[in-house]
């Protein structure tokens, strides 16, 4: 009987014990890439460039851009995806821009984008 008892004892221990130890699930590397991204963009000093193309449907947008330091490439004009959908909104083909771009997921991803200077 008391062996019985204390076994009891220790399931219930164990069982209360795992109860208090579960964790959240952890973020989506998907998820983690785009705030880090989004985090590093913000730090990090925005480049000039201008719109050339804004596709809404694909989430891209066309940038005529000076020098990536971050990303290692000098002045071009090229497509990127964008990190929020929104950012289609505020800009328009011809806009001065400033923007931060960064490698998310293996693309190309305007991160943060402001009204040039």
């Amino acid at each position: 009987m008391k062996k019985a008892s204390i076994l009891l004892l220790v399931l219930g221990a164990v069982a209360s014990a795992s109860a208090f130890s579960i964790s959240a699930p952890a973020a989506s590397p998907a998820m983690d890439s785009a705030d880090s991204a989004q985090k590093a963009g913000a730090a990090q000093p925005m480049a000039d460039g201008e719109i050339k193309k804004v596709d809404k449907d694909a989430g891209k947008i066309t940038i005529k851009h000076g020098p990536l330091a971050n990303l290692g490439m000098p002045g071009m004009t090229m497509v990127f995806r964008v990190a929020d959908a929104a950012m289609l909104g505020q800009v328009k083909v011809g806009d001065k821009v400033r923007f931060n771009a960064e490698k998310v997921n293996g693309a190309l991803t305007v991160t943060a984008i402001e009204a040039g200077k």
